[in-house]
């Protein structure tokens, strides 16, 4: 029966060190999208906790009467590959992969879009796509 709970113990030890360590704690905003004046683009945020749970918001205020609307999910543990956001409010989802600096617009696979969308309009006079990436900004 020791050997049995020992294995358990060490079981347990193993999957524990072999999680992914975050590469920050805390709340960072980004704009992977650029967004136009007046347009009321959402202002997406992240948030890893010091258990590796990982939630994405945003805020998004209605240029017409100011009307807030805001949203808050889990979109997991850390994950360095790939993480998968889903959006309830409008229907949205989004496949994102994040560093201690950067936050990349992926697909399913991991692999870092690219996109007219994701230019700013200094970018949109001279290139046709553009990385979809953004800082990630201490608030």
């Amino acid at each position: 029966m020791k050997k049995i709970f020992s294995l358990v113990i060490l079981c347990i030890s193993i999957l524990s060190f072999a999680q992914t360590k975050t590469p920050f704690v805390g709340q960072r905003s980004f704009d992977i999208i650029e967004g136009y004046s007046g347009s009321g683009t959402p202002h997406y945020y992240l948030d890893v906790k010091k258990n590796g749970d990982v939630y994405f918001g945003f805020v998004q205020i209605n240029q017409a009467d100011r009307t807030e609307t805001t949203e808050k999910v889990n979109a997991g543990k850390y994950n360095p590959k790939v993480m998968k956001v889903d959006f309830k409010k409008y229907g949205e989802n989004f496949f994102v992969k994040f560093d201690k600096d950067n936050i990349y617009l992926t697909d399913k696979e991991g692999n870092i879009q690219k996109s007219e969308d994701c230019c700013s309009s200094m970018e949109s006079a001279t290139n046709d796509t553009c990385t979809c990436e953004s800082k990630l900004y201490k608030e």
